[in-house]
């Protein structure tokens, strides 16, 4: 039986083999439920740790009996949720985010194409910028304070400074390590470099392009509450550390998990784009992304 069985196998690998095509997997929904189940068991895990270790006041190398319990966490939440300023607050860190992300989003696009074809953009630019680079963003809350008239598109500029980086250099990478043979084929046909840049160079680079998103992403967000805490007057970094001001601990960590729910969700919007913008890619690295 078991020669059968070997048998069988080596005439699936062959006609895989013949026909181009890798054999399948089967993976039906049970495997999808699986993963969403363990998923959602280790928050729960996590959660029934921090409640055994804080309501129990366990005190080792970690005082954990100075933290809220979670029952404490979800009072305060529910109180937060029925006020105005909750929403207020959270829908001012988001549109911080989104229009720092978005002025990002463009202008490293465009000076990463440009740094990666032009050598006299290369020349000018790219010294200034990685000078500029290693600098963190939120350093530079001193100089938007003293630059810009407002506290608000001072925010704004840091949050797009933090978001502006990765993708330049991703996008900047991306164009370096596009076959040359592609864009030669095109020109030696007759193409525009334009043509050729619309076709050819912005379609291949979408990878790396959003590769260069989804980190600056999460950079933005820590520098949009970083600078909400320091020169903010309004926002989920500015309500956590008044309600750290005046020893209110359950709200602390309110503003922590608000802050990590939006994080997750624009993180997984970026994501989900970048998926539905390369779906010409090859399986194999789609779920690599």
């Amino acid at each position: 039986m078991s020669a059968t069985l070997g048998t069988a196998t080596t005439r699936d690998a062959g006609r895989a083999a013949v026909s181009g095509r890798r054999p399948r997997r089967r993976s039906g929904r049970g495997g999808r439920g699986l993963s969403w189940a363990l998923r959602l068991g280790s928050l729960l895990v996590a959660v029934f740790v921090w409640q055994l270790l804080t309501v129990n006041g366990v005190r080792l190398w970690l005082r954990f009996d100075q933290l809220p319990s979670p029952l404490d966490v979800y009072q305060a939440f529910r109180q937060q949720l029925g006020t105005a300023q909750y929403y207020r607050d959270l829908t001012q860190s988001l549109l911080r985010i989104l229009t720092g992300f978005a002025i990002a989003g463009v202008l490293g696009t465009g000076a990463g194409v440009l740094l990666a074809r032009s050598r006299l953009a290369a020349n000018l630019l790219g010294p200034l910028l990685e000078v500029a680079r290693p600098i963190p963003a939120i350093a530079l809350v001193p100089i938007a304070i003293l630059v810009f008239p407002t506290n608000e598109q001072g925010i704004v500029f840091i949050t797009t400074t933090a978001a502006f980086f990765p993708v330049v250099v991703s996008t900047r990478h991306a164009v370096r390590s596009l076959p040359t043979t592609w864009e030669e084929a095109l020109l030696t046909m007759g193409a525009s470099r334009g043509y050729v840049l619309r076709t050819v160079t912005l379609p291949g680079i979408l990878p790396g392009v959003f590769s260069g998103l989804s980190v600056g992403m999460g950079v933005a967000w820590i520098c949009v509450i970083s600078a909400e805490m320091i020169s903010g007057s309004l926002g989920l970094g500015y309500r956590t550390w008044q309600a750290y001001t005046i020893v209110d601990y359950p709200a602390v960590v309110v503003g922590m998990l608000s802050i990590g729910a939006l994080g997750w969700f624009t993180s997984a919007a970026v994501e989900l784009a970048g998926r539905r913008l390369t779906r010409w890619l090859p399986s194999e690295q789609r779920k690599a992304r």
